[in-house]
């Protein structure tokens, strides 16, 4: 159920109906030539619209404008908030959903530069909301780095990179028709991985990049189709687990 079709006498009975809120968390950033401005909001709101109807989520409008990084924000039609008022404005997001009387929320995240804020906002409002839940998801994560490969559709292309391959292709799936690889396109090369153990990377200009990244010819529908629905799995299975925690934990508190 989308929260904005809501009638106002109807709000008791939902409240009483849904077992969480979803936000979904986009942005208005350049990803490419072959590739829509709109393209972390496709995906949220993609993967919202996938969020199983049994679990019974409230969907959210998805926050469309938020901050880029400095790799991206000089590249036309990026439109970047600064953080601090990205932050307070998405911590009045969710503290409005937690009046509303919703204690589970998932921020379900489509851009790179929304997870930092995303914590940052969840720490702070589970402060001032002891019972409250939230399950923070980016979509790309809901997939192993090398399951387009092992699959067949990529070949040396496993990572996620911003306007690459893995991410188009996934944008294709739900809107096959904005995203368009043109043969005079380049294929990009990021530089090989500094470890195999996490860390963080931030540069103004990455090797391999011009506004996108990525062997973004190997974009593909099937491949996007492919990643949706293994992304889609591992979500709701990952939202089925957390409700029934918390279910465990009201009883045990109960």
């Amino acid at each position: 159920m989308h929260v904005i079709e809501v009638h106002g006498r109807e709000l008791e009975g939902v409240k009483a109906e849904a077992q969480f809120a979803v936000l979904p968390l986009g942005s208005v950033e350049y990803h490419g030539p072959h590739s829509p401005l709109g393209t972390d909001i496709i995906l949220a709101q993609g993967f919202a619209e996938h969020v199983a109807a049994e679990l019974r989520p409230l969907i959210y409008p998805t926050v469309s404008f938020t901050s880029c990084p400095g790799k991206t924000r000089h590249y036309p039609g990026t439109i970047s908030v600064r953080p601090s008022v990205y932050t307070e404005y998405l911590t009045d997001i969710v503290e409005g959903i937690c009046e509303l009387g919703l204690r589970n929320i998932v921020l379900l995240n489509a851009h790179d530069a929304n997870m930092g804020p995303s914590r940052t906002v969840a720490e702070a409002v589970t402060g001032r909301y002891p019972d409250a839940s939230f399950l923070l998801i980016n979509w790309w994560q809901m997939v192993s780095l090398e399951f387009a490969e092992q699959e067949g559709y990529f070949k040396g292309t496993t990572g996620r990179g911003h306007g690459g391959p893995y991410e188009m292709s996934a944008v294709k799936a739900f809107r096959p028709d904005l995203v368009t690889v043109q043969p005079t396109d380049p294929d990009l090369t990021s530089k090989p991985a500094l470890a195999s153990l996490p860390y963080i990377l931030v540069e103004g200009t990455p090797q391999g990049w011009n506004g996108y990244t990525g062997q973004i010819s190997q974009t593909s529908f099937e491949a996007g189709t492919a990643i949706v629905e293994e992304a889609s799995r591992n979500m709701n299975r990952l939202i089925r687990s957390w409700l029934e925690n918390r279910k465990r934990k009201d009883g045990e508190d109960g």
